[in-house]
């Protein structure tokens, strides 16, 4: 299944898939690599791709495949909120949201083959509409929630700054992405909600950092740089 995912992904989008070398792609890949590090999944075949639409969108595929629209690129504005951004998306990968919702959705199928077994018809209570909005759709804000919580401390150990992550959604928020759509309908938290669930958890993200190796890691970097440019 994730096989067929990612085929489909590249039929759709390969050719606009901007080339390793190009500025975009260092820029995502140079971030993703220190998120990865801490991830404690660095074992794991990951891949990082830059599709060049206008998109504000990112996403991730089984096995560790993301995707990154250069439309959200005017969205994350930096470092630090591109790291959000993929810090997200790595923790959906961490915690198996994809597996997850698969999982749930089977719940689903057996206790309607429950039902039927018992004579009982489960369009009374799976129906599409209680289907869509008291079930998948909740589960899936869920699993957004976790992601934006997981990802906020990823940011923080691979030391980013948190607090950028409610800026991106404050900017996602200015730039109309998502409009008029209530959360109730939506797969994701509210832009709104996003930013106050963040906002609460950012003290104790500045405390990870913190506690992270930031100052040596910084020095770490800074040196590779100076090797580069010499």
């Amino acid at each position: 299944m994730a096989k067929q995912a990612y085929d489909e992904v590249m039929a759709t989008y390969g050719h606009r898939i901007l080339p390793p070398n190009h500025p975009y792609a260092r820029f995502v890949t140079k971030i993703a690599k220190r998120l990865v590090r801490v991830s404690g999944m660095d074992a794991l075949q990951w891949e990082f791709h830059v599709i060049d639409s206008p998109e504000r969108n990112a996403f991730v595929l089984p096995g560790g495949k993301v995707f990154v629209f250069t439309g959200i690129l005017p969205i994350v504005e930096n470092e630090d909120g591109m790291a959000a951004v993929l810090g997200h998306e790595i923790a959906h990968q961490i915690a198996r949201h994809s597996a997850e919702k698969l999982s749930f959705a089977k719940v689903l199928m057996a206790a309607k083959l429950t039902l039927v077994i018992f004579g009982i018809d489960p369009s009374f209570i799976f129906n599409q509409l209680t289907l869509n909005f008291m079930m998948m759709k909740p589960f899936s804000r869920k699993c957004e929630k976790e992601a934006d919580l997981m990802g906020l401390d990823l940011m923080a150990q691979a030391c980013f700054n948190p607090k950028e992550a409610t800026m991106v959604w404050q900017r996602m928020e200015a730039s109309g992405t998502g409009k008029g759509v209530p959360q109730f309908a939506s797969t994701h938290p509210s832009h709104k909600n996003r930013i106050v669930y963040l906002e609460e958890k950012i003290p104790e993200a500045l405390q990870l950092r913190a506690q992270s190796d930031c100052t040596s890691d910084l020095a770490h970097f800074a040196e590779m740089f100076r090797r580069v440019q010499g």
